[in-house]
């Protein structure tokens, strides 16, 4: 199972849709954003990823209400987890929040197999005890190129994916 692992969009449309198709393209069958989407109009664009999506809010929230309304109401195959998130699949235990200092606290827990965070802008990996921990960096394209993470349940091998350099995908 490869899950995509998404931060950091603030609102850039291209950036997102193109990540999203890429994702897909790559054969991931979940895609997690870990905050930072800001405005509920992006919420179309994480909805035509034809598997599950899981979305936390970050320190740019936007309309905090709308958002969860619209997920709950509009977006059947996202799952709104609030502040912070967890998921169990392809036999590992994911937790994802948007501030590194939580996601390691959380990686020190031991609890989880992985934790992925955002905030930073900056794509790391490390281990923590025996947990994964994943900064996915960010979609934005401000301090480094626009990318996103693909992680591999079974080995918990973890890619970064710039979308600048990924051939466009188009929708059909």
């Amino acid at each position: 199972m490869r899950i995509a692992l998404l931060t950091d969009s603030h609102d850039h449309i291209p950036h997102t849709q193109k990540a999203v198709r890429c994702a897909q393209a790559m054969g991931a069958e979940i895609l997690v954003h870990c905050g930072d989407l800001i405005s509920p109009f992006m919420l179309r664009h994480l909805a035509v990823f034809s598997g599950p999506v899981h979305l936390i809010y970050g320190n740019n929230a936007g309309d905090l209400h709308l958002i969860t309304k619209m997920c709950l109401e509009s977006f059947p195959t996202i799952t709104h987890h609030g502040q912070c998130g967890a998921i169990e699949t392809g036999g590992r235990r994911i937790a994802f929040v948007h501030y590194p200092q939580l996601a390691r606290g959380l990686a020190a827990g031991g609890e989880y197999d992985v934790v992925c965070c955002g905030h930073t802008h900056r794509f790391q990996v490390e281990t923590v005890g025996r947990t994964l921990l994943v900064n996915c960096g960010q979609l934005f394209g401000i301090e480094e190129e626009p990318g996103f993470a693909m992680l591999d349940c079974a080995t918990l091998a973890t890619e970064r994916i710039v979308v600048a350099r990924q051939v466009d995908i188009q929708e059909d």
